[in-house]
C-alpha cells in the first residue's frame, strides 16, 4: 500500500497497480480496450465537424467501470484524482479539446468525491494540422478508480480517425456535457442568483437554483485555477419561494489569494439536464 497525498492536503488510500492488459475492440472505429475487469480505457472515432470555420474532428474517450467502481471528474472534490489526458505523441493534431459529461456526487469515508459510477464517454474536439490528411491520435491517460480503495490507472490508445459517421455514440456524448449558461437565465434549470455571506466564518458563498419541481439538484464549484480547492456546496435551508439554496465555504484557496474578483465557475446537475455557469465574486 501507499498513501498519495491529494487535494487540500486530505489523503486517500492508493493501491498501486498498473492495469494495461488490451482486450479487443467490440467495433471498428475504435481503439482496443486498455485495461482489466475492473475498468478500461478505449479512443472511438466520430464524424467531421466545422465551427466557425474551422474543419474538426471528433472522437471520445471511453472508460468502462465494473459495477461498484467510481473514477473521478476535471474536479474530484474532497479527495482524489482527477484524469490527465496526454496527447502529445499524436500525428496531424493541432490542438485538442476534452469535454467532460457531468458528474455525479458520492460520500465515502474521505468526504464527498465528484465523478461517475457507470461507463462515461469524454467527447474530444481536434483540430487537424492539415484536414485532408488522417489524424492519428495517441493517448495517455492517468486516471484512478475506486471502490473500497483507489487504485491508479495507466492506460493507452492509438487510433487512426478518416472521419465517421454522423448520429454516433460521440454525438450522444456531447449531450451530456453541461451547456453553457448565463447567470440569472430564465430556463428550467439555472442559476437564479449568487450571494456573498461574509457574516460566516470563514465567509461563504449561497447559490440559488431554479430546477424542475421534485428535481434532485447537485451543484458544483471551481476556481479560477486548478490549485483552488473550494468545497463541495451542500443544500441548505432559506431558498427564496420555487428555488433551492446550495452554500460553500470560501475556503481551499491557493496561499496569498483572496477571493474578491475571482471568476468561479457553478455546474448544476438535475437528472439528465446540467448546465455551467461563470460569475465574478465581488
Amino acid at each position: 500500500m501507499h498513501a498519495l497525498i491529494i487535494r487540500t492536503g486530505r489523503v486517500a488510500t492508493i493501491a498501486l497497480a498498473a492495469m494495461i492488459l488490451p482486450v479487443p475492440a467490440a467495433f471498428s472505429g475504435s481503439s482496443e480496450w486498455d485495461g482489466d475487469a475492473r475498468a478500461g480505457m478505449r479512443v472511438v472515432a466520430g464524424g467531421p465537424k466545422v465551427e466557425d470555420g474551422r474543419a474538426l474532428v471528433s472522437a471520445g474517450v471511453e472508460i468502462r467501470l465494473a459495477p461498484g467502481w467510481k473514477t473521478y471528474w476535471r474536479y474530484p472534490g474532497d479527495s482524489g484524482v482527477p484524469p490527465h489526458f496526454d496527447f502529445a505523441k499524436s500525428e496531424n493534431v493541432k490542438s485538442v479539446q476534452v469535454a467532460w459529461p457531468a458528474p455525479q456526487r458520492f460520500a465515502d469515508a474521505d468526504g464527498v468525491i465528484i465523478g461517475y459510477k457507470s461507463n462515461v464517454m469524454f467527447p474530444l474536439r481536434i483540430e487537424p494540422k492539415d484536414a485532408a490528411r488522417p489524424v492519428v491520435l495517441r493517448l495517455a491517460l492517468d486516471y484512478a478508480i475506486c471502490e473500497k480503495v483507489c487504485i491508479p490507472v495507466q492506460a493507452r490508445g492509438e487510433l487512426t480517425i478518416k472521419g465517421g459517421a454522423k448520429g454516433s455514440e460521440i454525438e450522444k456524448a456531447e449531450q451530456t456535457v453541461p451547456r453553457a449558461q448565463k447567470l440569472g437565465a430564465d430556463a428550467p434549470l439555472s442559476v437564479k442568483a449568487v450571494h456573498r455571506d461574509n457574516g460566516a466564518k470563514p465567509a461563504r458563498v449561497l447559490v440559488d437554483v431554479a430546477a424542475p419541481h421534485g428535481s434532485a439538484v447537485a451543484v458544483f464549484a471551481e476556481g479560477p485555477t486548478a490549485d483552488w480547492a473550494l468545497p463541495v456546496p451542500d443544500k441548505v435551508d432559506g431558498a427564496p419561494a420555487g428555488l433551492q439554496r446550495f452554500a460553500f465555504a470560501l475556503d481551499g484557496l491557493p496561499p496569498g489569494v483572496t477571493a474578491a474578483g475571482a471568476t468561479l465557475k457553478l455546474t448544476a446537475v438535475a437528472g439528465t439536464d446540467a448546465i455551467e455557469t461563470t460569475f465574478r465574486l465581488d
